[in-house]
């Protein structure tokens, strides 16, 4: 179990700062000589322009570098054989899979739930956070038994573990419909892996459009736990009005942007996006404050313990951070759903501030991984992040007193609240 404690407000990355934490290694020759340092990139968008336009950073196509930004192919076919120096860092764990693939996800909630549920533990009941799910071709027959317990009007959705912005997803009400999916390919092969779950069928609405939320979580470590949460995101909305009469249209239930722009009157400029600070600004104006630091809260308890479903599982390795792309789906009574955890959010923009958001992002996911050896090593805000979980321990923050005047402890998620001027 988790530890909590609690933080100061005047901890942050504004104070003073002289040198790292002596327990880190030492840096390199260029490093210690100067600021220079070297860097590879797989990518040629916003990433590049990041690591470009950072002072001291070099772009280099050898195997002396500092910094990799790399890609899974990478990761798969060289990592295993690369010799690290002292401070490498590398922008992926070895088996990130074990939480971004859709069926490893959902394997290793159920095992986590299952455990503490055997165990009789109370953190049991925070695993509630994601739908009725089943792993097929190998829980086919589970999920049989398990449909005929539904309601006949159920909608489910069938994802491809593995599948990535909108592709081959699609919805069903009746067995029948996927009996296409079942049949073997002209090859012989056995019928693709795909992940099923009962759909979210009432979302929250806003102008009558579904959307998902986009929550940026950075892991600098799975063992001990060390994880921070952006101030910024993005919710995504579908292209058209929601409905269930049609569940073919993948205009209405979608909210992927390469589905978006396939529509013939999509607008590039309009776009479909609202920041994070405009969506919580929305539901401070259509709730409580108490409801909207309530619905914070499950997102916060959502991060931590998917996070523990794997931080058993994946490899830790000084050299590995992660910066990971949360889906969430909000339903009418604002309860958070994860859809999914994506290893290589997309940092293509999709407009100018689309661009600035993701370019604040990595800015502040550099300084955060800190090469140039700027922090104390004990700040709890960085540039937009926050410190959610502290090597296992969970970072508390104060709300301010109750009508009893009695300090409220919370997570440190401040989700919204990221202000470019006062951050600088």
């Amino acid at each position: 179990m988790l530890r909590r404690e609690r933080i100061s407000p005047t901890q942050n990355s504004d104070e003073p700062v002289n040198r790292r934490d002596r327990s880190l290694p030492p840096l390199p020759f260029r490093m210690r000589d100067s600021t220079r340092i070297l860097f590879k990139c797989s990518l040629s968008n916003t990433i590049l322009d990041v690591l470009s336009r950072r002072p001291g950073w070099e772009l280099t196509t050898g195997e002396e570098w500092n910094f990799h930004w790399a890609t899974r192919e990478w990761m798969s076919s060289s990592f295993d054989r690369y010799k690290f120096t002292s401070r490498q860092f590398v922008n992926h764990f070895r088996n990130d899979f074990e939480l971004t693939r859709k069926d490893n996800l959902i394997k290793n909630y159920k095992k986590m739930k299952r455990n503490l549920e055997k165990n009789k533990s109370k953190e049991s009941a925070k695993y509630t956070f994601m739908p009725a799910s089943y792993v097929l071709p190998s829980e086919y027959h589970i999920f049989v038994e398990e449909f005929k317990k539904y309601p006949e009007n159920t909608i489910w959705i069938m994802k491809p573990v593995a599948g990535a912005q909108g592709r081959g997803i699609f919805l069903f009400r009746r067995l029948k419909h996927i009996q296409e999916w079942k049949k073997k390919d002209v090859t012989g092969s056995d019928a693709l892996p795909y992940v099923v779950q009962s759909y979210i069928s009432r979302p929250y609405l806003i102008g009558g459009k579904k959307f998902d939320v986009r929550i940026y979580v950075l892991v600098t470590s799975f063992r001990p736990l060390t994880a921070w949460v952006h101030r910024e995101g993005f919710a995504r909305f579908s292209h058209s009005r929601y409905t269930t009469d049609c569940v073919e249209d993948a205009f209405v239930h979608l909210t992927n942007v390469a589905i978006a722009k396939t529509a013939p009157d999509y607008d590039p400029e309009k776009g479909l996006k609202w920041s994070l600070n405009r969506l919580i600004r929305f539901y401070e104006s259509s709730f409580t404050k108490q409801r909207v630091q309530e619905m914070i809260g499950d997102l916060a308890n959502l991060i931590v313990n998917s996070l523990r479903c794997v931080e058993g599982l994946i490899i830790q390795d000084s050299h590995c951070f992660e910066l990971y792309g949360y889906d969430v789906l909000l339903d009418e009574e604002v309860k958070p759903w994860l859809l999914e955890v994506n290893a290589s959010p997309s940092l293509t923009a999709s407009s100018q501030d689309d661009y600035r958001l993701k370019y604040r992002v990595l800015s502040h996911m550099l300084d955060i991984i800190d090469l140039e050896g700027k922090r104390e090593g004990k700040e709890i805000h960085v540039g937009g992040f926050d410190l959610l979980i502290n090597k296992g321990v969970l970072v508390e923050k104060t709300r301010g007193p109750d009508p009893h005047n009695c300090f409220i402890p919370s997570l440190n998620l401040r989700l919204g609240e990221y202000h470019e001027s006062k951050s600088k």
